[in-house]
């Protein structure tokens, strides 16, 4: 696909995030209560220290006070301490677009107030190219959670966040031998990562990616009100090598976290909170 063709659907998906902008001044009252959906980057995967899930460090949900991430869920504590101890981590490790019905039947079941969506880098991060979800697909079911969250949480205020540039993942580290090396022995994201991948191919997920992004966009602006999109801010920052894990070199670090905490809190429904 041409970069023009790229540079279309991104556009395409600011505009739609520009739709219906929430101004400070009209910002919701803060929520008693939120709910993560996501995968491994909402679990903080690989963050710091050892392979697994560390969710008190989570950019949305994490409470862990002394990281430096100031999350969604710390930022609202600060001002509504309503919150404490109601902040639901429901994302799961290698979760792609599919399971997101399934989290957010979960959320439902908790009653929250705030939900905050990021998922779809595992269905860009496939064996190859060929194998990525359709677009086609990844609507569908990103609208299949949209509809239980609607139905379910009428009242509740959703974030919606764009996926992370994985292109940017590769430019950044490709040169570095240890990631090379973790990336293919750990065989992460083959579609983008492997070292056999040409620039083509490369662009194929870049494109795929780009779809993506203008679904969730278009899927958050027909949600209604109640839906905040990011602009395409998570996509547009560009995280540097010290920001992604040493372990896995793909998932952000404590910085990383931090940064994406920061990124998505301005695009928010209380940035100036």
């Amino acid at each position: 696909m041409r970069r023009s063709l790229v540079n279309a659907f991104l556009a395409a998906g600011m505009i739609v995030g520009l739709l219906a902008p929430v101004s400070a001044a009209a910002a919701p009252a803060l929520p008693n209560s939120m709910a993560a959906l996501g995968d491994s980057i909402t679990r903080a995967y690989d963050v710091c220290c050892s392979y697994r899930d560390h969710p008190g460090q989570s950019w949305s949900t994490g409470g862990v006070w002394y990281d430096g991430i100031s999350s969604h869920y710390e930022r609202i504590k600060r001002r509504n301490s309503a919150i404490t101890g109601h902040a639901y981590n429901d994302a799961v490790t290698g979760a792609k677009m599919a399971a997101a019905p399934a989290q957010a039947r979960a959320a439902a079941a908790q009653h929250v107030d705030y939900v905050t969506v990021l998922l779809g880098a595992n269905d860009l991060c496939t064996s190859s190219p060929s194998t990525m979800t359709s677009t086609d697909t990844f609507e569908a079911q990103l609208r299949q959670a949209m509809a239980v969250l609607k139905q379910e949480l009428p009242q509740a205020r959703i974030f919606v966040s764009s996926i992370p540039d994985i292109y940017q993942l590769w430019k950044v580290l490709h040169t570095n031998r240890v990631a090379r090396t973790v990336w293919a022995t750990a065989h992460i994201c083959p579609s983008m990562l492997a070292a056999t991948r040409t620039e083509a191919q490369r662009q194929q997920v870049v494109a795929r990616e780009a779809a993506f992004n203008q679904v969730l966009a278009e899927g958050c602006h027909q949600y209604g009100a109640n839906c905040r999109w990011d602009g395409g801010v998570t996509y547009s920052y560009k995280f540097s090598a010290s920001q992604v894990s040493v372990l896995d070199f793909f998932h952000p670090d404590l910085d990383g976290q931090a940064a994406l905490a920061s990124v998505t809190w301005a695009a928010s429904w209380w940035p100036t909170t």
